[in-house]
């Protein structure tokens, strides 16, 4: 594997030029009223997948913060949601994950999110209650670690930055704890949304066995476009 790629933006706008793999289960979405655009942009399924979890964060830290539920029932919604997202990023990510040989980043989040879970489980349920008053730090560091392990399978600063962030969002919650999990649910749920909505940087590791020539030299030519546009 090559190093960061210091030539290419850390974030920039999206660019249509789209390979193969970006194209599969491509969602356009386009709000108009009248003749008015106001709203325009694609989301491929790896942003779908930045746009789940970025839903699922937000009810989870926002309902601990301003729902009076109790924790056992807070326990089985966070567990339902954190399957249905796990379930979601294998269905939505696995063709672009194995075209880009980077299956092994999904089991990853997959092991961190469950082992998360389990974790939050036994702090709520099972009398573990020394996780209790760390939650939100676990799935910064959970999250943190993830982005990580992200950003050297894709070679992406974007990446490695938002998982420093996680980390360095910690120090935050020792000086408004009442308000932990507001914050965790903005930073997590917050830095999901953002590359859900931009296009950023890594190093592409198309796994040629499984595209046809066609799609190699489409792919190819999508490249070149999209350098030009830099």
């Amino acid at each position: 594997m090559t190093a960061f790629s210091p030539f290419q933006p850390i974030i920039r706008r999206k660019q249509p030029a789209l390979d193969v793999q970006d194209l599969e289960g491509l969602l356009q979405i386009d709000i108009q009223f009248r003749d008015v655009q106001l709203f325009s942009s694609f989301y491929t399924r790896i942003d779908q997948v930045f746009g789940l979890w970025g839903g699922i964060t937000a009810i989870i830290f926002l309902t601990a913060q301003f729902l009076s539920l109790s924790w056992t029932d807070q326990a089985v919604l966070w567990s339902i949601l954190t399957l249905f997202g796990a379930w979601g990023t294998c269905h939505l990510a696995w063709y672009w994950v194995t075209v880009q040989r980077l299956r092994w980043v999904v089991y990853t989040w997959v092991g961190l999110t469950l082992g998360g879970i389990l974790l939050t489980d036994w702090g709520i349920c099972g009398g573990g209650w020394v996780v209790l008053p760390y939650l939100c730090q676990l799935w910064l560091v959970l999250s943190g670690i993830g982005y990580l392990v992200t950003a050297w399978g894709l070679r992406s600063r974007a990446f490695a930055l938002s998982g420093l962030f996680h980390f360095g969002a910690m120090s935050l919650l020792s000086y408004l704890p009442d308000w932990q999990f507001l914050v965790t649910g903005m930073v997590t749920a917050g830095c999901l949304f953002l590359l859900a909505e931009v296009q950023w940087d890594m190093e592409s590791l198309d796994n040629l066995r499984l595209l046809t020539v066609e799609q190699i030299q489409f792919n190819q030519k999508q490249s070149e476009l999209r350098s030009l546009d830099l």
